[in-house]
């Protein structure tokens, strides 16, 4: 079992380099290759309410056998649900379908700003953190803007923020700002569009100069510049190939030649915080 480096935030909270990413991995598949995953080594294992399957998330990790406090399971408040009330009723139901006693890492999905409801959102997370069915709190998809709003009406920092960071959008601003706050940041969609990006010379350079395979050398780039990675796996295979990621070493200019990657276009889809509203 590999041992993963670990991230802290500012609160001590810490969170493993790689974990579990299940979007569209659903049903009794789904709850199999959470249980599998675990078996390899998993501790953080990623899902929303949106994704539709916190229920076989939670059948998986209790199929596991592994101690419940071993695991990190995550989940997302949807941006319909960010008004106090319905904030509430989410968060229990997401415990509901997941069938734990509290989720110990709940995160606001996407700020929905035109909206106007985030902090409504956030206040509820802070009240369900101290009721205790919530055992850590943060975001995903905010700004520096947003961030700093909610701290500065709530009194509450996030310890986690979940954004957008591939090659192709390194975000190194952003990771700049979360270290300097002690947010831990997490990756989605870690290794962007997998077939045109692990096609990029210099990623099959450094693969090779480590004898991985360029999956292995995208998420050890992601170690090295401490995000926190949660690739969707569903074979065995691919998971603990991404699980052995985490013991490899970069050297700085191999980070810094994939970073160079970056492009002003490099978002996966018309996904901008600032702009963008999920229901």
């Amino acid at each position: 079992m590999t041992a993963l480096p670990r991230f802290t935030a500012h609160n001590g909270f810490s969170l493993p380099a790689l974990g579990l990413g299940t979007y569209a991995l659903w049903g009794d598949a789904g709850a199999d290759a959470v249980t599998a995953a675990i078996g390899a080594g998993y501790r953080l294992i990623d899902t929303a309410f949106n994704y539709e399957n916190e229920g076989s998330v939670g059948r998986g990790i209790a199929a596991s056998g592994v101690d419940r406090g071993e695991i990190i399971v995550t989940s997302k408040l949807p941006g319909r649900h960010h008004s106090t009330e319905k904030a509430r009723t989410s968060i229990e139901e997401s415990r509901s379908r997941l069938g734990v006693d509290a989720i110990d890492l709940h995160l606001i999905h996407w700020p929905n700003p035109s909206q106007g409801e985030y902090v409504q959102a956030w206040a509820a997370l802070v009240e369900a953190q101290q009721r205790g069915v919530v055992r850590q709190i943060g975001v995903s998809n905010f700004l520096p803007e947003h961030l700093e709003r909610i701290e500065r009406e709530t009194g509450v920092r996030p310890v986690v923020n979940q954004i957008e960071v591939h090659p192709y959008f390194p975000q190194s601003e952003q990771l700049a700002y979360h270290r300097e706050h002690g947010i831990i940041t997490e990756a989605w969609s870690p290794i962007a569009r997998a077939d045109a990006l692990l096609e990029e010379p210099v990623i099959a350079e450094v693969a090779a100069a480590h004898g991985i395979s360029p999956a292995q050398a995208v998420l050890a780039w992601h170690v090295a510049r401490e995000t926190v990675a949660i690739p969707k796996a569903s074979s065995m295979e691919h998971q603990n190939a991404n699980l052995a990621a985490g013991s490899v070493v970069l050297d700085p200019a191999e980070v810094e030649a994939i970073t160079a990657l970056g492009r002003p276009d490099g978002r996966l889809f018309d996904a901008d915080p600032a702009t963008h509203e999920e229901s």
